[in-house]
C-alpha cells in the first residue's frame, strides 16, 4: 500500500493520480494562455473511438474579456468560488461522427466517454504543472449553449475551474471549508468484477 498526499492506494500507482483532487479554494493568481495551452496538449492525446477526437475546449482568462461571460454561466453557488480561479475552462463533445466535409454521418456512440478521457489527462497535466481543476456540472447549460454560440451536433459536458490553489480557506463560503480536502475512493472490490456484472 502507498500513501500520497494523504491518500491511500491498494495498489502501487504514479503519485500523480492522487495528487489530483478537486479544490474551490484558489488564489486569484493569473496564468499566461501558454500554461492552458500544454493541458490541451495533453488532453488532445487522449484516445478516441476511430480516433474522431471529439472534444473541443473553450477557455476563458482571468480579467480575460471573456472572462465575466463565463462566470455568469455558472449557477451562483460555484460562480462563488470560482472567481478566485485562473481559467474556466468549457468542455464540449461533438456527438456525431463526420465526413471529411464536417458533415455528420451518424452518431458517435462513445463521444462523451472519449472526451471524459481528455479531461482526465487535462487534469493530470495540471498537477504535473503546478495547477488543479475542479470539474464543474453547476452550470446554465441552455444558457452557456447559447452564449458561447455551441452549434448543433456539439454538447457542452462541464466547466472546469483551472488554478492555483491558496492555502487559507477563509474565502470560501462556511459549508466548504470543511470539504475543502482530497476526497477517498471505494475500494476497487466494490469497483471490479470478475466476470457478469454481481446481482444487486
Amino acid at each position: 500500500m502507498t500513501e500520497h498526499t494523504y491518500r491511500n492506494t491498494e495498489y502501487p500507482i504514479a503519485d500523480v493520480f492522487t495528487r489530483r483532487w478537486s479544490p474551490r479554494a484558489f488564489d486569484c493568481s493569473q496564468i499566461e494562455e501558454a500554461d492552458l495551452m500544454r493541458l490541451f496538449e495533453a488532453a488532445r492525446w487522449a484516445p478516441s473511438a476511430f480516433n474522431i477526437q471529439p472534444w473541443r475546449f473553450l477557455f476563458a482568462l482571468r480579467d480575460g474579456p471573456d472572462w465575466e461571460r463565463f462566470l455568469n454561466l455558472l449557477v451562483p453557488a460555484n460562480r462563488e468560488w470560482a472567481c478566485n480561479c485562473s481559467a474556466i475552462v468549457f468542455i464540449l463533445s461533438d456527438c456525431f461522427m463526420r465526413d471529411e466535409t464536417g458533415k455528420a454521418v451518424e452518431p458517435a456512440y462513445s463521444h462523451a466517454f472519449d472526451t471524459g478521457a481528455a479531461w482526465g489527462q487535462l487534469a493530470l497535466q495540471a498537477v504535473q504543472d503546478g495547477l488543479h481543476t475542479h470539474g464543474i456540472a453547476g452550470l446554465d447549460y441552455e444558457k452557456a449553449t447559447a452564449e458561447l454560440r455551441v452549434p448543433d451536433g456539439y454538447r457542452i459536458e462541464m466547466a472546469v475551474a483551472v488554478g492555483r490553489t491558496h492555502e487559507q480557506v477563509d474565502g470560501l463560503p462556511e459549508p466548504l471549508r470543511e470539504r475543502e480536502v482530497p476526497s477517498d475512493r471505494m475500494p476497487i472490490a466494490k469497483l471490479a468484477f470478475a466476470g457478469s456484472f454481481p446481482e444487486v
